[in-house]
């Protein structure tokens, strides 16, 4: 599965938290453990320790912290021996766990070797070439609009719009622009950018809208990602959001920062 490892790290550093807190909760806390025994409407409990009376010292209800205090340790305990357990069994799996091992089997073979191999997974470059290839019709423009080119020589809708396909063009991002997506039970949009994910290989989408001041702009912006979430495709996940005003122009930093989270 790719992108198994660093939801496994993810899921181990989330643990080692866990691990941590309880540890600590455990930390002075009394002896023994709590029974509880129910007497006829009444819940009795009882401080249940080794070597003492089998069924435990009877606790006041009045003695509420020590109830508390012996009722969390218990759950502190599971937790914290399932977090263990669960720890060891994440560091043995990613010790020597690669998500593109299977791809790697066929790449360390000798160049004249892959050419009578047929590979049980398309690599990476070959499902790339391939996305690459795939031609589409993106939108068209009005005479009316200015005539933006961005450095690739492909004509964009605005300058904030060159600036994203300037800023892909020189970090080798491939992507295609207005490429038509059916958006079930909205229609036919044209995402500003599509890009093909090389952790997932799904196609993750970056809208861009620049005039957010406008009421009917902004609507129609915010049906449009009402739209994309209604298709399974959210924000954070396989879509990017990036927004402008009149006064807050687009941020070149959040641009980078986008890329290197979703598309590198």
């Amino acid at each position: 599965m790719r992108g198994l490892r660093e939801l496994l790290l993810q899921e181990q550093s989330r643990l080692e938290e866990i691990f941590s807190k309880s540890a600590e909760r455990l930390k002075d806390v009394p002896p023994g453990t709590l029974r509880l025994s129910r007497s006829r409407e009444w819940v009795q409990y009882y401080q249940c320790i080794p070597g003492q009376r089998n069924n435990g010292k009877y606790i006041s209800k009045a003695n509420k912290e020590l109830i508390l205090q012996l009722a969390q340790k218990s759950y502190d305990k599971k937790i914290l021996d399932l977090a263990r357990k669960r720890l060891a069994q994440i560091k043995k799996i990613t010790k020597d766990y690669e998500d593109d091992e299977i791809e790697k089997i066929y790449l360390n073979e000798h160049r004249e070797r892959r050419k009578l191999i047929r590979p049980v997974e398309s690599t990476w470059e070959q499902q790339l070439a391939e996305w690459i290839s795939e031609e589409y019709k993106g939108k068209g423009f009005r005479e009316d609009m200015p005539v933006i080119l961005s450095e690739k020589g492909e004509r964009v809708r605005s300058k904030s719009e060159k600036i994203l396909a300037d800023y892909f063009y020189r970090n080798q991002i491939p992507y295609k622009y207005e490429r038509p997506l059916y958006l079930k039970n909205f229609g036919t949009v044209h995402p500003d950018f599509t890009f093909l994910s090389r952790k997932t290989r799904e196609e993750i989408y970056w809208e861009h809208d620049g005039k957010m001041d406008d009421p009917v702009y902004a609507q129609n912006a915010v049906r449009k990602i009402r739209a994309y979430e209604e298709n399974g495709i959210y924000p954070g996940e396989r879509l990017i959001l990036t927004f402008e005003t009149e006064k807050t122009i687009l941020d070149t930093q959040m641009i980078e920062k986008f890329a290197c989270r979703y598309l590198m």
